[in-house]
């Protein structure tokens, strides 16, 4: 093949990664734009029945005019995003250390968990059509099942409490790195002005921190589960949101955080917008 030939080769792939980058993360900011906003609703106790978490978004997007294309739209931008991720881990990611094999493994977990997000999105879709038959059930519900599984296997507890440990480094690193804007090395920062600089700072920074909180409480109750050897203590993202209200803080706990679950589906459009890919 000629050097013509390969550079237009990468010059396709290229536009096709961005593409399906720039499609998921704002299928990532619609899923979690509705996840903020269910839990405001509950920390303002407006929330009835409704889900904070993934399926319960899916069943608020059903319930809109052309629901169901929507659903099939916001599912097909999971799987952009899950492809990208898998572009990432083969070809390595966009900057001069993105072949680096952290870099790498990280992306691959990143794709083997937007793929899980992506089909359940799409089973919503493709099972309801817009109601609620699909998605697999809550968060919770796969939380509880899948620890419960887990803790039934030889050294279950150890593997639970080690999951559970991960989830809570995850958590702090995802708040950390918010903290010190270490998305900026992803973004085109050129081309924004410094008003649009400041607004997509304040998403970034209060909506990792959020994100960060979620995911280190949600690691807590795992390693509960597994010292107390219930699985029912393990919370999915809706008990681990109202777990927020239960503090001494109150519902205005849950209502900080959920407004910086907002402020991340906003970040998640600006990077859609100003991600290098």
């Amino acid at each position: 093949m000629t050097a013509v030939g390969v550079g237009s080769g990468r010059a396709a792939r290229g536009s096709v990664t961005e593409g399906a980058a720039r499609a998921g993360l704002t299928a990532r900011g619609v899923i979690y734009l509705l996840v903020g906003a269910l839990a405001l609703q509950i920390a303002f106790g407006e929330g009835g029945g409704q889900q904070a978490d993934r399926q319960g978004a899916l069943e608020e997007i059903s319930e809109k005019p052309l629901g169901s294309v929507l659903l099939w739209a916001l599912g097909i931008g999971v799987v952009g995003m899950a492809l990208w991720r898998l572009s990432e881990a083969v070809f390595g990611a966009a900057g001069p250390d993105g072949r680096k094999w952290t870099k790498r493994l990280a992306s691959a977990a990143r794709f083997v968990f937007y793929t899980f997000v992506a089909y359940s999105v799409l089973t919503f879709a493709a099972g309801s059509g817009g109601g609620s038959g699909g998605g697999g059930g809550s968060s919770d519900e796969q939380s509880k099942d899948v620890t419960a599984r887990a803790l039934e296997l030889p050294a279950g507890q150890w593997l639970v409490g080690a999951a559970g440990v991960g989830v809570i480094v995850a958590g702090v690193w995802i708040a950390v790195r918010a903290l010190m804007r270490s998305y900026h090395k992803h973004l085109r920062l050129g081309e924004m002005s410094r008003r649009t600089r400041r607004a997509v700072d304040v998403t970034g920074v209060g909506g990792g921190l959020a994100r960060g909180l979620v995911f280190a409480a949600a690691g807590v109750f795992a390693v509960r589960a597994a010292i107390d050897y219930e699985p029912d203590k393990a919370k999915g993202l809706d008990d681990t949101l109202r777990s927020f209200a239960d503090t001494p803080a109150g519902p205005a706990l849950l209502a900080c955080v959920a407004a910086g679950l907002v402020l991340f589906g906003l970040f998640s459009f600006a990077m859609a917008r100003w991600r290098r890919v």
